[in-house]
């Protein structure tokens, strides 16, 4: 686990202020191809299957779909957390709570942060994000709401009570994860408008500005 409480590394050759001093930067390669491709798909289909869920038509195929895509592409993720490049690596962003607490204390400031991947506090939203994606979407796997048609593939193998306590659960993270999509997205403008940083083409292209190594 990182608890350094440093930044990250980041043109070579090129300069910025950051944290009230003068650091080098480069523009690198951060994000893979399949992390990104997974990021997408994700939004897409974590979108897809909550409005669904709360607009679509009462027999509920595609949100079962959409669904069955989102726990795939969590599938995914796991892997790709300890196979994959460096700063698709779950260790890369694994921070403790002194990291954490630091990064919130200086992200007020109006000023790119220049970090490597992901900054402590996005770290620690990626872990929650993932969890409560994958509990909510297991937790459909089981669900039974008792119209005969909209049960989950797994609803069989649990009983009665269990099938409706994941209905109601699956119901109110549905919310849990409206609510940290919001986040997410507000997250992206306060940095774009705040810090002038911006955190959306790097997930487009892969390339980000990041403070250089030392």
């Amino acid at each position: 686990m990182k608890d350094t409480g440093t930044h990250g590394a980041g043109p070579g050759g090129e300069t910025a202020r950051a944290d009230n001093a003068t650091v080098e930067i480069e523009t690198i390669r951060v994000w893979d191809p399949l992390l990104r491709l997974f990021h997408w798909l994700l939004a897409i289909a974590v979108v897809g299957a909550w409005g669904l869920g709360k607009f679509g038509p009462n027999v509920m195929t595609l949100h079962f779909w959409f669904g069955y895509a989102v726990l795939g592409l969590l599938a995914f993720r796991l892997i790709w957390g300890f196979v994959g490049p460096e700063h698709a690596r779950f260790g890369n962003f694994l921070y403790g709570p002194v990291s954490i607490g630091k990064y919130l204390i200086h992200m007020v400031r109006r000023e790119p942060s220049y970090w490597r991947g992901h900054n402590p506090l996005g770290g620690f939203f990626v872990f929650v994000l993932l969890g409560v994606l994958a509990v909510h979407a297991g937790l459909g796997l089981i669900a039974d709401p008792e119209d005969y048609v909209n049960a989950g593939p797994l609803a069989r193998e649990v009983s009665t009570a269990t099938s409706r306590t994941a209905l109601a659960w699956h119901a109110t993270l549905g919310w849990v994860v409206l609510g940290l999509v919001v986040l997410h997205v507000a997250a992206i403008g306060f940095y774009r408008k705040w810090k002038g940083e911006d955190l959306i083409r790097p997930m487009i292209t892969g390339r980000k500005t990041v403070r250089k190594d030392p």
